[in-house]
């Protein structure tokens, strides 16, 4: 049942997304890198936070992507 559920609000979602789309004449722009970044950033911050409030101490750090040199 659970395959089905998950298949029938994916259907739901895109059909009110669709209807949104066409009713109110707005243009569909796909989300770009920049919303995805932004999302790490405030879960990253999320969850030191959370591990804070647990008593850990947490150092955040950068770090690079990509080929290494």
């Amino acid at each position: 049942m659970g395959h089905n559920q998950a298949i029938g609000a994916i259907a739901h979602r895109l059909c009110r997304l669709i209807w949104l789309i066409l009713h109110n004449g707005v243009h569909y722009e796909e989300r770009g890198p920049a919303v995805s970044e932004r999302s790490k950033r405030t879960r990253t911050a999320r969850m030191i936070k959370q591990l804070r409030k647990l008593g850990y101490r947490i150092e955040p750090t950068s770090v690079q992507l990509g080929n290494p040199a």
